[in-house]
């Protein structure tokens, strides 16, 4: 490090000392280096350097700011995506997974009706929101969603249950190949995949949600920087040609990001919609998402803000694959349910 950029960096410490908060450093020098016009005034620190200076303070808030998702209070609340006959969906899920409506919804304004559905309370369940578009009975799920998995003590009876109902078994029961772990697939009545696997009494039966990414690297940064998960496994399958990448807040439930060798594009239909995780701050964390959006691709959707309507605060963003993730306020959530 040069003296200039050691005299630069001592003059924020005294900036950031003197304030308290390095986020008030760059309002601070915009005050004391620069005039109304843009221009920096002449005197003190501010003539020579303060275009340098002020790109030192920027890169110090956004320092900080990248912090938060750390710190913040983050849940996974519900995914979200589409079905051509919630009535025929919600007996499906009720009669072969055990699942139960703890909400349902119409709003004919919009032309479109909803249910949520779980193994447990919202408050503190993870959740499917089906969408139900008025007049839309099928949808297109591509290639680049995966499946969902739901863990239950007994797969077989599970699967047999999803036969006797009409549903389409496409891995019967059995071991997975190279293990020991027990699993069987099954497709719902819309053609979602669902895992089904063999574990002992939990409290979040509906446990993971797989996607496929172009770039497992990339896509394992942006959950770390932009929404604060961890990368809890990486299974690599070379034998299979695939990696995997288990991100989340702990082990109840997970998203799972697959990268098959060589491909990098998916096409992902108009079935799957998002994911929903609570934040305690909808403003703070896009901001968050718009900096991780720069460095590693991305975009924001919907700006933080208030749903019309409801008051629900949210902020919607791609991440560098495109798929889709919601961030909502936590007390706001809370009120919606009541």
């Amino acid at each position: 490090m040069s003296k200039t950029q050691i005299c630069l960096c001592f003059i924020i410490f005294l900036y950031i000392w003197s304030s308290g908060s390095s986020r008030e450093v760059v309002g601070q020098l915009e005050t004391d280096c620069f005039s109304s016009d843009g221009r920096s005034k002449s005197s003190g620190i501010c003539s020579p350097r303060a275009s340098s200076l002020r790109k030192l303070a920027d890169v110090a808030s956004n320092g900080e700011l990248l912090d938060w998702p750390k710190n913040d209070t983050r849940r996974f609340f519900h995914v979200v995506y589409r079905v051509g006959d919630l009535d025929r969906t919600i007996k499906f899920y009720t009669e072969c997974f055990g699942m139960k409506v703890s909400r349902q919804r119409d709003v004919p304004k919009e032309k479109y009706s909803n249910a949520f559905m779980g193994f447990g309370s919202e408050k503190s369940h993870f959740a499917v929101e089906l969408t139900y578009n008025y007049g839309v009975s099928s949808y297109d799920i591509g290639d680049g969603f995966g499946h969902f998995t739901i863990s239950t003590q007994d797969v077989y009876k599970m699967v047999e249950t999803v036969r006797a109902k009409g549903g389409n078994v496409t891995r019967e029961p059995g071991p997975v190949e190279g293990g020991s772990s027990i699993i069987a697939i099954v497709k719902d009545p819309d053609g979602y995949p669902f895992e089904l696997i063999q574990r002992g009494p939990t409290p979040e039966p509906f446990c993971q949600v797989m996607l496929r990414v172009g770039d497992l690297d990339r896509a394992i940064k942006f959950y770390e920087k932009a929404l604060g998960m961890r990368l809890l496994r990486r299974i690599k399958k070379p034998e299979y040609k695939y990696t995997i990448g288990m991100m989340g807040f702990n082990e109840s439930v997970v998203l799972e990001l697959t990268y098959k060798y060589g491909v990098t594009e998916y096409k992902k239909g108009n079935a799957y919609a998002q994911i929903a995780i609570g934040t305690d701050d909808v403003y703070k964390s896009g901001e968050v998402v718009k900096i991780v959006n720069k460095e590693l691709g991305g975009k924001i959707t919907r700006e933080p803000g208030p749903l019309p309507g409801i008051g629900t605060k949210i902020v919607s963003f791609l991440d560098p694959d495109g798929w889709k993730t919601v961030l909502v306020d936590n007390k706001d959530f809370m009120k919606e349910l009541g």
